[in-house]
């Protein structure tokens, strides 16, 4: 059965290397069977140009029809002067909330071949293996009352409300408890419950949703605490789960381990496997329309899509080994570039790896 893929490229270098993950897509169709189609569609300040909006009625309406969504990335400093709802950002908010796509996982593996593209020892980092699930369609990012005003002082201030129902809490428990079983059995959860009473309810409730997997192991961990132990000791982790903001921040910190934020893919899921599939870097104007962007991330995310949403572990096997392969070889964009390898642009990366899976 021919599944539907939505293609949103967005912003600066989304167009970039999205291009090269369409160009593994086509491969994969043409020479090993793979049965998709695709449908483009405008999100983020591209979407703003052309129709005054950053996430039009068209695109949603494409995105509902695909079985799953690839995403590039939005915004810029073209576009901050706009009024907040206007933003290229809202567009990616507005995407995740209408598809309810609460689940966010963030894988961050250190390649051995990119050990020395790590700002920490190699003794810190090598092996790193970690899962990070960021609940992605609550707290303060979506929680009201939010907005700007004048206080009855005169002085202008800005509020946002962080707010997680016990039902929010409680689903994305139960898909990071069965990401656990399925690698180590360890889960950290992280909280702020000694100052933050709705992430004190996140820790009963992580508490309660443990009786239903006695095989795997919940240890409670303060936010600060986390970030500190992840550039102290990251290997001690496996399976991290967290609310929306904590989780933006810490798997954006856990890609530095990685060598480069270029390196790193996510899956943004619903309750039945539908999902957004994206790199967690952003737009980079300061590199867009360059060709040196680093293509990896996007092109593991549609291996990430392959086996989550299609269930199709062999062609996203096909995807990672042809990655690893290219890594072998030397080929290095300038973020994981280091002497004694080869430094290329966008598309020479993808092109190497393209070359890699037809082999």
């Amino acid at each position: 059965m021919t599944k539907k893929i939505a293609v949103l490229p967005g912003d600066g270098i989304g167009t970039e290397i999205v291009a090269e993950a369409l160009n593994v897509l086509d491969v994969l169709k043409q020479e090993f069977g793979l049965q998709i189609e695709t449908e483009e569609a405008l999100i983020g300040g591209a979407a703003y140009d052309a129709t005054g909006t950053p996430f039009p009625e068209a695109t949603l309406k494409v995105c509902r029809a695909a079985d799953s969504v690839l995403l590039g990335a939005v915004g810029g400093p073209k576009w901050e002067p706009l009024d907040y709802s206007l933003r290229p950002e809202r567009g990616l908010l507005g995407l995740r909330s209408e598809l309810e796509l609460f689940a966010n996982l963030r894988p961050a593996i250190l390649y051995p071949q990119l050990v020395a593209a790590s700002t920490l020892k190699p003794e810190v980092v090598s092996g790193l293996d970690i899962m990070i699930i960021r609940e992605l369609t609550g707290g303060i990012y979506f929680g009201k009352p939010r907005g700007r005003r004048v206080n009855d002082q005169g002085e202008r201030e800005g509020f946002n409300t962080l707010i997680y129902n016990e039902s929010e809490i409680r689903r994305i428990g139960h898909i990071a408890f069965q990401t656990a079983q399925k690698r180590n059995r360890r889960l950290c959860s992280v909280d702020k419950a000694n100052v933050l009473e709705c992430t004190e309810l996140w820790r009963e409730i992580m508490i309660e949703v443990a009786k239903d997997y006695p095989d795997v192991e919940l240890t409670h961990m303060y936010v600060d605490n986390a970030a500190m132990q992840l550039v102290r000791a990251p290997k001690q982790f496996d399976v991290m789960v967290t609310e929306n903001m904590f989780g933006d921040i810490l798997s954006d910190c856990a890609a530095m381990l990685t060598g480069s934020i270029g390196m790193l893919p996510s899956a943004s899921l619903d309750k039945n496997g539908k999902g957004m599939y994206e790199p967690i870097h952003g737009s980079a104007p300061d590199i867009a329309g360059k060709g040196v962007a680093n293509p990896i991330a996007t092109i593991l995310s549609v291996a990430m899509m392959l086996r989550h949403s299609f269930g199709d572990a062999t062609h996203a096997d096909r995807i990672e080994k042809a990655v690893i392969a290219a890594l072998d070889e030397g080929y290095r964009t300038a973020d994981i570039y280091s002497d004694g390898t080869r430094k290329v642009g966008t598309q020479e990366m993808g092109a190497a790896i393209v070359g890699h899976l037809r082999s």
